[in-house]
């Protein structure tokens, strides 16, 4: 599976205050849309985006362990040095995902608050990892999605190139609970090089390889 991310500009800053006098931070907005081609020309169907929001809500939002990361993460997994806010609300109006999430009182949480409070106007980025196929000249997202979080980013309207550029090649597998990162893209041009003597040998080790670093990995 591949890293897969999405932006989106369609939020705002909320501020509310206790009883006591606490500010507390939150934004709220799209987080993710459902049949509608975005600005990296994939479509997610609607009930592939319904599945993956439920699993999320069920495993993540609902046991408070929904956090997300500010800025460009470079991978799937959740960097908890980096976190800067928790998902406390996913809900569905149409095809829209409307989200809410408050800002924690991390480092990067206070980097947020101070961003926010000088005028600065941020946006959230969906995250997961899944594989995609074409359909009537359209990109369409897999039932195999699987989101893993929505960051908050400062330039939501740049393309994702970033973060796809630096993950290029890597293939992502589900090993138990952990995930296992793995340059599939060097066993597939190694494949290619190979010579037609012995090829059936060559391609038994080379096998060997890529399953020794699934190993190493986990």
């Amino acid at each position: 599976m591949k890293l897969i991310t999405e932006h989106n500009e369609n939020v705002k800053h909320l501020i509310t205050e206790s009883a006591d006098g606490q500010k507390q931070h939150f934004i709220e907005g799209i987080f993710m849309q459902a049949e509608k081609q975005n600005r990296n020309n994939r479509v997610y169907p609607l009930p592939v985006l319904q599945k993956a929001v439920a699993d999320y809500v069920r495993e993540s939002v609902a046991t408070g362990r929904a956090v997300g990361e500010l800025n460009h993460p470079e991978g799937p997994t959740i960097n908890l040095d980096k976190v800067s806010h928790l998902i406390t609300d996913l809900t569905w109006k149409g095809n829209d995902v409307i989200g809410k999430a408050k800002i924690l009182e991390t480092p990067m949480g206070q980097i947020v608050k101070g961003l926010l409070d000088g005028g600065c106007q941020l946006g959230v980025s969906s995250r997961g990892m899944g594989t995609v196929g074409e359909s009537g000249g359209k990109t369409t997202v897999n039932d195999d999605f699987v989101l893993s979080t929505v960051d908050i980013v400062q330039d939501p309207s740049a393309p994702s190139a970033f973060v796809e550029g630096i993950m290029e090649g890597v293939e992502y597998f589900y090993e138990g609970n952990q995930i296992v990162a793995v340059q599939a893209d060097e066993y597939r041009a190694r494949m290619k090089k190979l010579s037609v003597k012995k090829l059936a040998e060559q391609q038994t080790k080379l096998f060997g390889d890529f399953l020794s670093e699934l190993k190493i990995k986990i």
